[in-house]
């Protein structure tokens, strides 16, 4: 159990927060941003664990196993708010949808009955709600627009939480970034660690960093939203009272098209950018574990290329030739006011992998 209830203002409030996805990009953003905030317990959940701290502790647990979820969450009734960002990758939209809604379904049939004291519950979710990943959508999105043909495990957990929550005590927000900015090894999803290390290994064989992916993607008009304010925002909408039981669209508030940004990445790494080459990363670069283990041993980095590289999701993105991105307005009427400026987060991050040592 963890110490004692805060004080908090004139009153005592003590909040606790159960983190299901906690060693993912937008988990771990989270989880380092409410033990800043210094009135937050954390508990985070994930299947290898991690290393506690003053005022986080993790809980290694397999949720898509309702038995062991529900054993291993039985104890934490202290719980006061689900932040709950967890993902199981499959081949197919449809093959998404059974796991990730048993698992979110698991996590609350666990927790509900033992937190007497739940609050809210936080649903991580995207711009696939919008039919994004099927071809041109409706742009600037916006959280009330129509929805598209199923299957769509967003929408259905959104739905799950919908007809869960009727009557209860607790409510619900569900957060709607575009691509997440951040750092995380072994993660599916992780553009700018895909950029990175593409670029390095560009750097490594001497040759100019060209765009890959399709030719329109080049021009097409997109953004992203930094993982440090999106855990900012997460935490704003758990704890607004305004905020309870809507969905809200969270991106850094500018846009970009990857024809003016990629010569400012490649410039980063002080590589020229010649024309854009269309290719598959997943094919092209699957044959440079090698050529990174030199790299490895001759700049001292510390991961091997498995946990550095996830180039499906970058030829996902790069596939992109039609606008990505959402109406972020509604979130501002609300009450936040945060922004990154999209450029300058892929230099800090950029820069916070080379200090790791996870890039040259």
């Amino acid at each position: 159990m963890f110490g004692p209830p805060k004080i908090v203002g004139m009153g005592t409030e003590r909040k606790v927060a159960l983190v299901a996805g906690a060693n993912g990009v937008i988990g771990r953003n989270l989880i380092e941003h409410l033990a800043g905030l210094g009135d937050w317990e954390i508990i985070g959940l994930s299947r290898r664990g991690g290393e506690p701290s003053e005022r986080v502790r993790y809980v290694a647990v397999d949720l898509l196993d309702a038995g062991d979820t529900a054993a291993k969450l039985a104890s934490l009734t202290e719980v006061t708010h689900v932040f709950y960002a967890a993902y199981q990758e499959r081949p197919s939209w449809a093959e998404l949808v059974a796991p990730n809604l048993a698992m979110l379904t698991n996590v609350v049939d666990a927790i509900e009955p033992v937190a007497a004291g739940l609050e809210h519950v936080s649903l991580m979710q995207g711009y696939k709600v919008y039919g994004a990943h099927l071809g041109p959508f409706k742009t600037p999105a916006r959280e009330d627009d129509a929805g598209h043909m199923p299957p769509e495990f967003n929408v259905d957990q959104q739905r799950f939480l919908e007809a869960r929550q009727a009557g209860k005590a607790w409510s619900w927000s569900a957060i709607r970034p575009s691509v997440v900015g951040g750092v995380a090894l072994g993660n599916p999803m992780n553009l700018v660690l895909s950029i990175a290390v593409y670029a390095s290994i560009c750097a490594e064989l001497g040759i100019p960093m060209r765009f890959p992916g399709k030719p329109g993607a080049y021009d097409a008009l997109l953004e992203m939203t930094d993982a440090g304010l999106l855990a900012k925002a997460i935490v704003w909408a758990a704890t607004e009272p305004r905020c309870a039981n809507q969905a809200f669209n969270i991106t850094n508030g500018d846009l970009f098209r990857w024809s003016e940004l990629w010569p400012k990445l490649g410039a980063h790494f002080g590589l020229e950018v010649a024309p854009p080459l269309p290719m598959s990363l997943t094919d092209a670069m699957g044959d440079k574990a090698a050529l990174w283990s030199a790299m490895a041993r001759r700049y001292g980095l510390g991961h091997d290329y498995d946990e550095v590289s996830a180039w499906g999701f970058a030829d996902f993105v790069f596939s992109w030739d039609y606008d990505m991105f959402a109406d972020g307005s509604k979130a501002r009427r609300f009450g936040f006011h945060e922004y990154v400026d999209t450029t300058q987060m892929f230099h800090d991050l950029f820069d916070d992998l080379q200090r790791s040592r996870i890039i040259p």
